[in-house]
């Protein structure tokens, strides 16, 4: 780290032990979801588990809770439980990433981790900032024990890149296949229309532009956020589109995330092969989910986490502005592909968290003694189904009705400009809620769905009803440490 950024770590550091003062007083600091100690936090980065630790690595303005100076954030796990706030690693500090530090990914190799992401250089002067006046540098760190790491290396600038995109080409993330390495990432033809490009490399350093996937049709004018992986058999692209039409019960946010099932690996595409959007899936219904990205841990899991936000929404998170900080990373998720279906389960090791169970029946509203808590509930078959969480005026609503819709209604100031999001589901058989203090995340159908969101009750106090419910399972649950 260079001066600039050695400067930038100690004002990072200073803003950060002013943050921890605010903290104990704040309502809505959450207390088993991911977020920064101060300032603004978006893109999952570098996820990775590496000799024995998991890395949860993000894009991060340390500064100013409403973004600004991008930057890369840091924390540590061994259990999912315990978790350590890491020295920021990545800073603005160089002329190839002077705009900010970029999303990126991790790469495990012979016992060293490789950081590859995105250095922003905008330009001064009167540009569009789409055909003209950026870089997308694609920069190198590594290192030997996830902690220290080297000097940047500059790999690939826009030289490297194919003429027909735009200046909007980012977030590489980096697999093996046959003993070769390959790259992709997103990017913005000159049409605006959104496509992923794949680099190969023998060594890591040196990349060449192979090829491009992309659509018959018109899918969004820019992909963010590739990320390809086998599973269950599976060849799966995950990526960010924007610039898709909302539908009613699909693409509600402003930009969407998701993936489609791939018919060979994208090494062996050819110039006539085309990704089908037709299978595209989003990975959550919710309010607030963008930008996800998953690793291989050292159990074979595959393991997804996503930013618990959107940019360019039309709500926001003033009530946690105000204190400071912004946005939080969703619970870790288990990925298996099942009947065709992709399913998404909390990783098991968060069951730790569970402290006292408490007991509700069905029709009864019941108070809570606690805000944070996890519920299984298996509805009744073939009825509808409702629960409803209060706090004074305000509510979240969940339900499914006799047409086979199941909808999040958030109330006007819980909200903040949530309102309702809503999707068809053949039949509902069960619900698993995680409830935090201003994040809600529901799993339905065993992962099948997943909505994501936050809220801003104005007080602490909740009560509870579930309506045309089998069996109610609840748990008060406990802080992660650390956090």
């Amino acid at each position: 780290m260079n001066e600039k950024g050695k400067t930038l770590l100690a004002e990072t550091l200073k803003r950060e032990k002013e943050g921890a003062l605010l903290a104990a007083s704040d309502p809505y600091r959450l207390k088993f979801h991911l977020m920064p100690k101060a300032g603004w936090m978006n893109d999952p980065n570098g996820l990775c588990q590496f000799k024995g630790v998991y890395h949860v690595f993000y894009q991060y303005s340390p500064l100013d809770a409403k973004g600004g100076m991008k930057a890369w954030g840091h924390q540590t796990t061994r259990d999912f439980i315990h978790w350590e706030h890491e020295p920021a690693p990545l800073f603005p500090d160089r002329d190839f990433d002077r705009s900010g530090v970029y999303s990126g990914s991790a790469f495990i190799h012979d016992d060293r981790m490789y950081l590859f992401y995105t250095g922003n250089v905008k330009l001064d002067g009167d540009y569009d900032y789409i055909n003209n006046g950026r870089e997308a540098n694609t920069i190198l760190v590594e290192s030997g024990d996830g902690h220290r790491f080297s000097d940047k290396e500059l790999l690939m600038t826009r030289k490297d890149y194919p003429d027909d995109y735009t200046c909007h080409i980012r977030d590489p993330k980096v697999w093996e296949e046959d003993g070769r390495f390959y790259m992709i990432q997103g990017g913005r033809k000159t049409g605006d229309t959104g496509a992923a490009l794949i680099f190969g490399s023998q060594d890591l350093r040196h990349w060449t532009f192979e090829k491009e996937l992309k659509t018959d049709g018109y899918f969004g004018y820019m992909w963010e956020c590739p990320d390809y992986f086998e599973l269950d058999g599976e060849k799966v692209l995950s990526f960010s589109p924007q610039g898709l039409g909302s539908e009613r019960y699909r693409f509600q946010n402003v930009y969407q995330s998701g993936h489609v099932v791939l018919q060979k690996s994208p090494v062996d595409f050819t110039e006539d092969d085309r990704v089908d959007e037709s299978t595209f899936e989003e990975w959550d219904h919710g309010f607030d989910f963008y930008a996800p990205q998953t690793f291989l841990d050292e159990k074979g899991r595959r393991i997804l986490i996503g930013w618990a936000g959107v940019p360019d929404a039309d709500y926001d998170n003033e009530p946690t502005v105000e204190r400071g900080w912004q946005h939080a990373l969703t619970l870790p998720r288990v990925l298996h592909v099942k009947n065709g279906k992709m399913i998404q389960i909390p990783v098991e090791e968060l069951e730790e968290l569970r402290d006292e169970a408490f007991k509700i029946n069905a029709g009864e509203k019941k108070r809570l003694d606690r805000e944070t808590f996890e519920m299984a509930i298996r509805p009744e078959t073939g009825k509808e189904f409702q629960t409803v969480f209060e706090c004074g005026c305000e509510k979240i609503v969940i339900e499914y009705t006799k047409d086979c819709v199941f909808r999040l209604q958030i109330s006007e100031e819980a909200g903040r400009g949530r309102k309702l999001r809503e999707i068809r589901v053949d039949e509902l058989r069960s619900l698993r809620i995680f409830m935090d203090t201003s994040l809600i995340e529901i799993y339905v159908n065993d992962g099948e769905n997943v909505f994501t969101s936050r809220f801003y009750f104005p007080r602490r106090d909740r009560t509870v009803c579930v309506e045309g419910a089998d069996r109610i399972k609840g748990w008060y649950l406990s802080e992660m440490e650390g956090n």
